[in-house]
């Protein structure tokens, strides 16, 4: 018994010097890895006697509220709201439910959005992007350039009944020309148009589907089956009547000709 606590003990020593004592030794002689700076970001309060440091906190703070409303900014002063909506009219009048799903169709709406607004969108970049980036002009020079072919845009969309209703709302005096309206009653005026054209395209999607509901029920209630629901058994030839169609190719042909009428 004590021979074989004696062989044990002198295992185990042996297993310490050759395993233990060498990877102690190279742990020690190893090398250590350059250490990386890591970027520190600081966010506080203090005084300041230089009043172009509070303009430029302001001015930041001014960006971070124009970041955080530019999607509601997007949906305001382009065409998104038109797409959208009629692009949720078709789903609704094939009676699809949630097919194609909400982010399909935020998707597709945001990519046909930037391709409307691509003329506008590359005359912001010449006109006043680039000039800014290059200070040759100054902020306030840049901010009235890229308003100028947003304001176009709107004004070739927007009724003029539409401006007319919020000038009577906040009782200005009725302008000149166009250059004298103020964006923040054309904005509104020109969301209310895109509404009224979204639904008027809805409407006219609507009909050729609400024909097929109504040709599915009159066969159902002639043949006794009146149990049946007839958008169970409309719903398949809707589907296929659209993909026949070329359906897509259609709505979005029709969206982008409503832009240039």
């Amino acid at each position: 018994m004590a021979n074989h606590k004696r062989f044990l003990i002198a295992s185990a020593v042996a297993a310490l010097l050759l395993w233990g004592v060498p990877a102690f030794v190279m742990a020690q002689t190893a090398p250590t890895a350059p250490s990386v700076p890591v970027p520190n970001i600081n966010i506080g309060l203090g005084q300041t006697n230089n009043p172009q440091q509070v303009v430029g906190a302001l001015q930041i703070l001014l960006l971070l509220t124009v970041l955080t409303l530019a999607p509601t900014l997007l949906v305001m002063v382009t065409a998104f709201t038109r797409i959208i909506v009629v692009l949720s009219f078709v789903r609704t009048a094939m009676g699809t439910q949630q097919t194609p799903p909400n982010q399909v169709l935020v998707g597709l709406a945001l990519l046909l959005t930037f391709f409307v607004m691509n003329p506008v969108i590359n005359q912001i970049n010449n006109n006043a992007v680039q000039p800014y980036l290059h200070k040759k002009i100054s902020q306030q020079v840049a901010l009235d350039r890229a308003a100028a072919p947003l304001r176009t845009f709107m004004f070739k969309q927007t009724r003029e009944k539409d401006i007319q209703l919020f000038y009577s709302i906040s009782k200005e005096p009725r302008p000149a020309n166009q250059k004298d309206v103020p964006t923040y009653l054309l904005v509104p005026a020109f969301v209310l148009s895109e509404l009224k054209t979204a639904f008027e395209i809805g409407f006219a999607i609507y009909i050729p589907f609400i024909i097929i509901d109504m040709v599915t029920a009159s066969i159902l209630l002639s043949m006794g089956m009146m149990m049946i629901p007839p958008i169970i058994i409309s719903l398949p030839f809707k589907v296929l009547i659209f993909i026949l169609v070329d359906g897509w190719d259609l709505v979005v042909s029709a969206l982008f000709q409503s832009f240039h009428t």
